[in-house]
Parts: structure tokens; C-alpha cells; sequence
């Protein structure tokens, strides 16, 4: 029992640095683009609909999953959520861009890593819960 619950807690530390550190690199990466140019991840269809450049959109992107990585780091049973669903996001614009649906199956998979992060890190059921688990 003990062994399985250490490799819980090897597993939930390699995933609470993976997705934190991972949107740290992407959101700073919008204000480089030494990655890719984020910029054709957009549609043209949300960029015409943009009050400002796509350059600019791309900056507030990069802020916020620069914020997310943290909050993962941080608290990983909140932010891990907040990945999940910001990954959710992306995958959804990317296909309804109609291109890159490579990557919107990418980051739909990286979303159910960050939801069963959220689950690792959830806190320990009360004692009552852990003596019956029916009752859960």
C-alpha cells in the first residue's frame, strides 16, 4: 500500500510540474515565437473579430496561461482544472477553425491529464468517507 501511494505522489509531482511549467514556456513563448507563430492558430474568423491585432490577443493568451502554470504550481487541484478547461478552449477554436485538428486532439488529451492531475491533487476524503466508502 505504501509503495502505490508513493508512486501517486511521484505521479502527481511530475504531473503538477508538467502542467505548470508547460503553459509558463507557451504563454512566454506568445512574446517570442520561438516556438511556432501563434498567431496561425487562430482562425480568421476570430481575428477579424478582434477589437485589436492578432499579436496583441496573442500577448493576453500568453499572460494567461503564464498565470495558469502558476496557479498549478501553486494549487494544483484549482489550476489544474483551469488548464483543463483553457485546453478544452483551444481545442474547440482550433476546430471550429476547421485546421490543426492534430493539435485540437493534442490538447484534448493534455486536458484529460490535467483533469486527472486535479483528481490526484484533490484533498484526502475525512475520515468518515475513508472508514465507508459506500458513503462517498
Amino acid at each position: 500500500m505504501e509503495a502505490t501511494i508513493q508512486n501517486a505522489e511521484i505521479i502527481q509531482r511530475l504531473m503538477r510540474y508538467t502542467y505548470g511549467l508547460v503553459p509558463i514556456v507557451a504563454g512566454i513563448d506568445k512574446f517570442t515565437n520561438i516556438l511556432t507563430d501563434w498567431k496561425h492558430y487562430l482562425a480568421p474568423s476570430i481575428v477579424s473579430a478582434l477589437p485589436f491585432n492578432a499579436s496583441a490577443f496573442m500577448s493576453i493568451v500568453g499572460i494567461i496561461e503564464i498565470i495558469a502554470g502558476i496557479i498549478v504550481l501553486v494549487r494544483p487541484g484549482i489550476g489544474a482544472y483551469i488548464v483543463m478547461a483553457w485546453l478544452i478552449a483551444i481545442a474547440l477554436t482550433l476546430i471550429v477553425g476547421g485546421q490543426y485538428y492534430d493539435v485540437a486532439v493534442r490538447d484534448l488529451v493534455m486536458a484529460i491529464g490535467a483533469f486527472s492531475l486535479a483528481r490526484l491533487s484533490a484533498p484526502e476524503p475525512t475520515a468518515r468517507y475513508a472508514q465507508n466508502p459506500a458513503a462517498a
